[in-house]
């Protein structure tokens, strides 16, 4: 029977029992893959073996021969310092290509070959004339320098050329990450990008509501209880731990806490292709770097997050008082008088004339049907907020629809002069014809309660080869400066001179123009006055069953 996976509680426990021990005796804990995973046992501390790259030490010894033969052919023809300057560049090259070992070979082999070959007694190591030793020392100690000067241009070459492409990653990296919001993309694109950069396998722990890490789903690599134990210490201690590291240094990666400005917001963890390659002080500072970029976009990601989480409350509270403002005045008001009209009529019926009796059954009805326009108004909305608002469109000439759209004000519109001005040639239109209606009946009732009674009211229709323009014009005082666009926001009111209403009229417009595929705009008229106008898209031919009279 397979023994149970162990407790990452019980790991923890076990590995804090076993750093104690380690700051007592000045060990440092190891994992035994072979006794069991989660198991700690500790070691003594053994330095890191560099393996010797034979293959490089056999090419130096090949430099040197190369250089003696060539020194072999020159020996009839040179002097002995010009076969010196052949030796230092075996020595140059070595150093450039294999490093500080094999250029130390080649610089203690090549004093041997001259001496050797070319300084009398021949193919001995003997020396008659005692100048010759001062030139084998200074040859040796030369070729010392230029092989040590040699080593460290070449490593600083290749270190500014890592650092380069790691910065040009980092940047890159940091472009990305600016130009994305989502947690789940922001991941994606650090994990995707340290992968590349330190060739290794990627996974990063975020903590879930109740504050516990888990492992975020897009990781590179299967983590078991011994590497979830190694992350919660580090996100709990907020200090690297693990591969390469003093601290828990038996773990198969390499973590690091992910901070940011307001603490931890996860653990990074990093398994290497090579278990050695971030050794490297440069290696594990570039690693920092990045692990701290993501850092900064995960806060940020959860900062924007809250902060439109508490724009939607705002806006919500907003639009909540709006409308409890709404129905505490806007409703209460007809109610009241419907109720004190009705009680009236009810408490004096037989004593009151004919005249009062139908001024008082008017007002109910006035008020009735300004209630009715305010509960469909706030239907309409909510209707258009949820998108379970559905267009039936039909073919409909309109100057039938303007025409029911006046017939149903109706009344109101006694004291008006209303002017149309429809072309004859007007094109059919398919649209919902009760909700474009809708939209005529609520930019009228607009112009009624924002100008002056009598005023005059415009409706004007045009048409183009691409759309139908409606424009209903009055003369009124006009919109304030810049307010042209706000007027079509939702609980927008304009200014207090005219008529009781909730402010959603325009927006219903907008909304169910917008629907119909066109536009809605108000602009103010050189003569005074406001026009609203809105675009209805011309789609298709009318089939040819609908008659142009219809």
């Amino acid at each position: 029977m397979g023994e149970a996976p162990p407790d990452p509680d019980a790991f923890l426990a076990r590995v804090k029992e076993a750093e104690g021990r380690q700051r007592r005796g000045k060990l440092k804990v190891f994992f035994g893959a072979a006794a069991g995973v989660g198991k700690a046992y500790v070691v003594p501390v053994r330095r890191r073996e560099v393996p010797i790259d034979w293959p490089a030490y056999g090419r130096a010894v090949a430099i040197v021969a190369l250089a003696t033969a060539v020194a072999w052919l020159m020996f009839p023809l040179f002097e002995l310092a010009d076969l010196v300057m052949v030796y230092l560049l075996g020595i140059v090259v070595a150093a450039m290509r294999h490093g500080r070992g094999p250029s130390l070979l080649a610089s203690v082999l090549s004093v041997a070959a001259f001496d050797f070959f070319f300084v009398p007694p021949y193919f001995t190591f003997a020396v008659t004339d005692a100048r010759h030793l001062f030139t084998f020392a200074v040859m040796l100690v030369v070729g010392f320098v230029i092989s040590g000067l040699t080593v460290r241009i070449r490593s600083q070459a290749l270190a500014a050329r890592d650092r380069e492409q790691r910065t040009a990653a980092l940047y890159a990296m940091s472009r990305e990450l600016a130009s994305t919001r989502g947690v789940d993309e922001l991941l994606q694109i650090a994990v995707r990008h340290i992968s590349e950069v330190f060739r290794s396998e990627v996974v990063v722990l975020l903590p879930d509501a109740g504050g516990r890490l888990a492992p975020w789903n897009g990781g590179q690599f299967q983590m078991d209880a011994t590497d979830l134990g190694v992350s919660r210490w580090v996100y709990e201690h907020r200090e690297l731990a693990g591969l390469g590291t003093t601290t828990l240094p038996g773990a198969s990666a390499l973590y690091l806490p992910l901070l940011a400005s307001r603490g931890a917001v996860g653990v990074l963890g990093v398994r290497p292709a090579a278990r050695h390659s971030l050794d490297a002080p440069e290696q594990l500072h570039q690693l920092e770097t990045f692990g701290s970029q993501t850092a900064l976009a995960i806060e940020r990601a959860s900062l924007a997050a809250e902060a439109q989480d508490a724009q939607i409350r705002v806006e919500s509270e907003r639009l909540r008082n709006s409308l409890l403002s709404s129905v505490s005045h806007d409703l209460r008001t007809p109610l009241a008088t419907i109720t004190g009209a009705v009680s009236t009529i009810l408490e004096s019926g037989p004593r009151l004339d004919a005249q009062t009796r139908h001024e008082l059954l008017e007002s109910v009805r006035e008020e009735a049907e300004r209630l009715n326009r305010l509960v469909q108004n706030l239907l309409e909305m909510t209707r258009l907020e949820s998108g379970a608002l559905q267009l039936r469109k039909e073919w409909h000439p309109l100057e039938e629809v303007i025409g029911a759209a006046l017939s149903r004000l109706g009344k109101r519109l006694t004291d008006r002069r209303v002017t149309t001005n429809i072309p004859p040639d007007l094109p059919l239109v398919a649209i919902d014809d009760v909700l474009i209606e809708q939209v005529l009946v609520n930019l009228l009732d607009n112009a009624l309660k924002y100008t002056p009674a009598g005023s005059p009211i415009t409706i004007i229709a045009t048409a183009t080869d691409r759309a139908v323009t409606v424009e209903v014009a009055d003369h009124g005082p006009g919109l304030p400066r810049g307010e042209e666009d706000k007027v079509f926001e939702k609980f927008y009111r304009g200014q207090p001179a005219g008529g009781r209403g909730a402010g959603l009229g325009l927006a219903i417009c907008q909304g169910i123009v917008r629907a119909h595929g066109g536009r809605i705009w108000a602009q103010n008229l050189p003569e005074g006055g406001v026009a609203f106008l809105f675009t209805l898209p011309l789609g298709e031919t009318p089939p040819a069953s609908v008659p142009a009279d219809a």
